[in-house]
């Protein structure tokens, strides 16, 4: 579904991503890790639109993106997260949930219905009346999911969805982002430091490396590569 080929990205003299290729299958999830500085984020922002590629192709079936603006890739059905949650702060869960069906070519009781699930699958749906500002940081990171989700998405890019959260919501946004490849149709760039839900979550992982892919492969062998090994605990 989604092909990225030989993306680059430079910062003045720094080129963050030095021709990066991978796959998203439909319905899948590829687990992305790598050391501070590898090029992660750089990688989703391409992907996203908020950085324009410096070479390479990033394709969504047919569709080039390279060059779209963040809106027009939120459109053909690519939704993100951040690492530091992102959410209306002055709006209700129900009018952060409204905001991203905006556009929605359905009825409004189809949209309650699909924002009351989510809020409900996120265990906040008896806090739909408060501001998101009142939340923790780590329930704003569940608010952000479910209004990802509402948008019926192809392809959602998490950015370190488990950093900051306590054991109980790390658990739930575990147990959720499993599910969505199956049961909602829609496939996953899961980028974490949490090297256990990555291994427990993923179809396929990449290994990132100062700006480059290291390795790439499934759980069992991420685990056991040497130059993995090396990159994260030295020689």
């Amino acid at each position: 579904m989604l092909t990225v080929r030989n993306l680059v990205k430079r910062f003045g003299g720094l080129q963050a991503l030095k021709g990066i290729d991978l796959d998203v299958p439909e319905r899948s999830i590829l687990g992305v890790i790598g050391m501070n500085g590898s090029g992660k984020t750089t990688m989703l922002n391409c992907i996203n639109g908020i950085y324009r590629a410096d070479g390479g192709s990033i394709r969504l079936d047919d569709m080039e993106l390279v060059g779209r603006k963040v809106h027009e890739i939120s459109a053909l059905g690519i939704r993100r997260t951040f690492q530091v949650p992102r959410v209306f702060r002055h709006l209700t869960l129900l009018e952060n949930m409204d905001v991203a069906q905006a556009t929605d070519r359905v009825d409004a009781a189809e949209r309650e219905d699909l924002a009351a699930y989510w809020l409900d699958k996120v265990g906040l749906m008896r806090l739909r009346h408060n501001y998101a500002e009142e939340l923790s940081g780590g329930q704003q990171k569940l608010v952000e999911l479910a209004r990802v989700m509402v948008a019926r998405p192809r392809l959602i890019l998490l950015d370190e969805p488990f950093a900051g959260v306590n054991p109980e919501l790390a658990a739930m946004l575990l147990e959720i982002i499993g599910e969505i490849p199956g049961r909602h149709d829609c496939s996953v760039v899961l980028v974490s430091h949490d090297l256990t839900s990555i291994y427990q979550l993923s179809h396929q992982i990449i290994v990132m490396n100062e700006g480059a892919i290291l390795t790439q492969g499934n759980a069992a062998a991420i685990q056991s590569d040497p130059a993995v090994i090396e990159a994260y605990l030295g020689a």
